[in-house]
């Protein structure tokens, strides 16, 4: 069980942090809203195929709503929030910015499931939180815009958060495959509204934008939501997503390697004393 933990682990910190890039690759010909509902669309398009074949029943009516607003909250607000962040910041300091992700998730797993935040780790968010604000002001020449980002991602961090902590009622009732699945797919239902231009949009896209995208709906929408669900369901929700603090490391290398991106010096020391929080 726990190299199986440890495997769940390492996949997801690597598909996610593969995500920053491919969204900022994506965004080259792709609004932020038609980057995040198709990517959500293309996901919730495998997971149905998936979920005829392996005959996945369908969630009992009364748990319906929290469905559609955990998979809102978690698919629909993160990856729109998401999106539009990274049209002003750069990829691996979006990761940075999202990975405050499991100082909410303790904090509200604290208010709300009882799960206990020692006082040291009241401090320790205070500290990652000083160090948001130095990714925020990590470039002089753009520091509205990049603010006003940085408000999307901690928005998308802050909506992933109540997912990790208020889905583990529901894993342990119906497992955390079918959930997954469930929530994803209402994430997709929740981006009806930007069918509008999408397909104008696909046309005029460059094909590997869409190559980015697609990797984005059939790779890193899917996969790490399986795997930390998994984790979830064996060691709680403050501790499953303590895994996300490795993810900017990813994020940074592949945003270096693919995109060229280097952050800003204030941004890395804002990162690392994130990460040290």
């Amino acid at each position: 069980m726990k190299w199986k933990v440890l495997y769940a682990y390492s996949v997801t910190v690597l598909l996610w942090g593969s995500a920053f890039p491919a969204i900022k690759f994506g965004l080259q010909s792709y609004s932020p809203g038609h980057l995040a509902a198709l990517r959500l669309f293309i996901g919730a398009i495998g997971l149905t195929v998936f979920a005829v074949v392996r005959k996945i029943k369908l969630p009992d009516l009364r748990d319906v709503p929290a469905v559609l607003l955990l998979g809102f909250l978690g698919f629909a607000v993160y990856h729109t929030a998401l999106s539009y962040g990274e049209n002003s910041v750069s990829a691996g300091e979006s990761s940075l910015i999202v990975s405050t992700t499991p100082i909410f998730s303790a904090i509200l797993a604290a208010l709300f499931l009882k799960e206990p935040l020692p006082k040291i780790g009241w401090l320790g968010s205070v500290i990652a939180f000083l160090g948001v604000a130095m990714i925020s002001f990590g470039k002089d020449d753009s520091l509205a815009k990049l603010s006003l980002g940085a408000l999307w991602i901690l928005t998308a961090a802050l909506g992933e958060s109540f997912y990790f902590v208020f889905q583990s009622k529901y894993l342990k009732k119906y497992g955390f495959l079918p959930f997954t699945v469930y929530t994803i797919i209402a994430g997709a239902v929740c981006m009806l509204f930007f069918l509008l231009g999408l397909a104008g949009e696909v046309l005029r896209a460059s094909a590997s934008s869409t190559y980015a995208v697609l990797y984005l709906g059939l790779i890193p929408t899917l996969i790490p939501y399986f795997a930390l669900a998994y984790i979830t369901s064996i060691v709680g929700a403050s501790e499953a997503t303590s895994s996300l603090y490795l993810t900017p490391v990813i994020a940074l290398i592949i945003s270096w390697i693919w995109l060229g991106e280097i952050p800003a010096f204030l941004s890395l020391a804002g990162g690392t004393l994130a990460l040290m929080g």
